[in-house]
């Protein structure tokens, strides 16, 4: 098993943007598909973080948002040491609170003692922390799911949010698996916090499924690796299934719903929070 901790460098990517809104989604979305793994919106735009393994400058010339005459955007790009991640969440990370049913939050917060599933989660560079709206969305939608005694898999689990949020809710077996060596590493320290170290976590993409028949899959990750992966979801789940799919834009909404139609999934509910989309999907 890998060491919890891993000195690891990453490459930050800080944007002022205008117009702001439309053009901090455009950047975020351009970004995830080309490896940035982790997002900071902030007041002028946004921070984008990539391990400096799989940076290239030519990355960053790729982004056809740059060329775009309608948006104004300014940029600098430098190395930020493992170190001072930590300080940076403890300033920036607040308690996000979802239906007034799940509070997650870091382990400096104070604990609500009404609030009935309350989430550990100490991010370092790990998506997940409940702040991105796709986060949101997927926790929204699981508090209304029945997950007793389910199977549920957590793929691109980040910090694992979602996979203890799953055995919190008395899911019967939890998998979480994420192909970034640094979010694989968090999940680990995160179900310890939370007392769920049943939860199995795995290193790996989509070939770390295996064999079991899931009842419940969910995936926050970008539409490209959704796309790509989608065969092999859908071969994993139980006929009646749940598949629970965010990670994009609500403008690429139609073309999952296309690829999902063809695999025999049917749509019973969607979701958006500012341009992004969740969609529950049922394998019959």
């Amino acid at each position: 098993m890998m060491n919890s901790k891993v000195e690891m460098e990453y490459i930050e990517f800080k944007a002022s943007i205008l117009p702001l809104k439309v053009g901090r989604e455009v950047l975020i979305a351009e970004l995830s598909e080309v490896g940035f793994e982790s997002f900071v919106e902030t007041d002028q735009g946004v921070e984008a973080y990539i391990q400096s393994e799989q940076f290239e400058e030519s990355i960053i010339n790729s982004l056809n948002i740059l060329e775009n005459v309608n948006f104004q955007i300014d940029y600098s790009v430098k190395v930020i040491e493992d170190q001072n991640w930590n300080a940076e969440w403890e300033k920036n990370f607040n308690p996000i609170h979802v239906e007034n049913r799940c509070s997650i939050r870091a382990p400096f917060h104070e604990k609500i003692d009404s609030i009935e599933f309350d989430i550990i989660i100490d991010p370092k560079m790990s998506f997940g922390t409940g702040h991105h709206e796709t986060t949101y969305l997927m926790v929204k939608r699981l508090l209304d799911m029945n997950l007793q005694d389910k199977k549920v898999l957590d793929m691109g689990c980040g910090t694992g949010v979602l996979a203890i949020l799953s055995k919190m809710k008395n899911a019967q077996y939890v998998k979480a698996i994420d192909i970034d060596e640094w979010a694989y590493n968090n999940t680990l320290e995160n179900i310890r916090n939370n007392n769920c170290e049943e939860i199995e976590v795995e290193f790996g993409g989509a070939e770390k499924i295996g064999t079991i028949s899931f009842d419940v899959l969910i995936a926050n990750i970008n539409r490209n690796i959704l796309l790509n992966d989608m065969k092999n979801y859908v071969k994993s789940m139980a006929v009646e299934g749940s598949l629970l799919l965010s990670g994009f834009f609500s403008s690429d909404k139609e073309t999952l719903l296309e690829t999902t139609s063809k695999l025999g999934l049917e749509l019973i509910y969607t979701e958006s929070k500012n341009d992004w989309t969740l969609l529950h999907l049922i394998k019959r």
